[in-house]
């Protein structure tokens, strides 16, 4: 009997990176950009009380985590530590 493949897991820490975060992930970008398969995505989040501009309202959120290759690029290149793979 085959096995299940291993579930992939990640996180990205928004204290430290998008809302309420230290970096605005549309000037940094760097984990988009060495990801390979594409897991990562760059999306505004909005509530009625937010400005659509304000940059604290970017975030990185992995959408496709079965295509993680576990290579830790993106792990790599973050300059806060803001992203954990497991």
């Amino acid at each position: 009997m085959l096995g299940l493949p291993e579930k992939i897991r990640i996180e990205v820490d928004y204290e430290k990176c998008g809302e309420r975060g230290k970096v605005d992930p549309r000037e940094c970008c760097r984990c988009l950009r060495v990801c390979d398969p594409a897991v990562l995505i760059m999306h505004e989040t909005l509530s009625v009380e937010q400005d659509p501009i304000d940059p604290q309202y970017w975030r990185i959120t992995p959408v496709w985590n079965s295509l993680c290759t576990k290579c830790m690029k993106c792990v790599e290149v973050c300059p806060e530590g803001a992203i954990r793979v497991f």
